[in-house]
């Protein structure tokens, strides 16, 4: 169903960057940046930069000579980014991953934080990080592991699914939807990459209260726009539902809870 597409627009951006920023994605950005290695005066390519989280963590990691282009399908995401990311070595641009547009053999590395598992053919996409990577480039990104092993967003699809009479909607499956490591792997390889690993990396989701997390897993994802045209109850009566479920389970003040990703690197 249209509501059930990936679209994060409108006020999505703010909530996302505000409310799961600090839960999930900038321990994994703190994490991602440490291992990317560019060489001074070298260029780097972001993939779904986002609101630009990762980004930050790459432009104060990386020597201030390495150029990083960064980019994402969504304009609103990339507004967002633009306006929180104020270093010079970045250049921002609209762009799929599927159809890059840049030069063959162009960068030293290409980097993305947990974007991988909304491309629609993921062969496709590393066929085409591979085309503009120099002989010797690295490709590195995360990507979930299964939903199971990740408990605060399993407990926010179980509860705002309960919120639909017939097809809850499925966002919260498709970001934990390319976590079979085989498959990752099997996929670069057939993209290329000669060498690949995949690193298991467990990190604590943290948030001042279950509220704020709740706020973050119902506005700051492309979700809301099904609940707002399908569901049962309001937003906010959904927002306390998720809240009530993760004081329960994770604590009410402040919020603690595991989550698990891969982190690949591919050459």
């Amino acid at each position: 169903m249209a509501s059930d597409k990936p679209v994060f627009a409108g006020s999505v951006p703010e909530y996302y960057d505000r409310h799961l920023g600090p839960l999930f994605f900038r321990p994994y950005a703190r994490d991602l940046a440490a291992r990317v290695r560019v060489p001074a005066g070298g260029r780097l390519l972001e993939l779904a930069c986002g609101t630009g989280m990762l980004t930050r963590e790459l432009a104060a990691a990386l020597p201030p000579t390495v150029a990083i282009d960064a980019t994402d399908l969504s304009d609103a995401m990339l507004g967002a980014a633009r306006d929180r990311v104020p270093a010079a070595n970045v250049r921002w641009q609209t762009a799929d991953a599927l159809a890059l547009p840049f030069d063959d053999h162009v960068f030293d590395a290409v980097a993305c934080q947990f974007g991988v598992m909304f491309f629609p053919d993921k062969v496709a996409a590393a066929r085409q990080v591979r085309r503009v990577l120099k002989p010797g480039g690295a490709f590195w990104f995360s990507s979930w592991a299964p939903l199971a092993e990740n408990p605060v967003s399993r407990v926010a699809h179980e509860t705002v699914a309960s919120f639909f009479d017939r097809d809850p909607p499925a966002f919260y499956q498709l970001p934990f939807g390319y976590a079979d490591r085989n498959q990752i792997a099997g996929d670069l390889r057939a993209a290329g990459f000669a060498d690949v690993t995949i690193d298991v990396v467990d990190l604590e989701a943290q948030a001042p209260t279950a509220e704020h997390a709740a706020i973050g897993l119902v506005r700051g994802t492309p979700i809301i726009a099904a609940i707002q045209e399908r569901a049962g109850a309001s937003a906010e009566t959904i927002v306390t539902a998720v809240a009530a479920a993760f004081a329960r389970d994770f604590g009410a003040a402040p919020l603690h809870g595991a989550m698990r990703a891969y982190v690949v690197h591919a050459r």
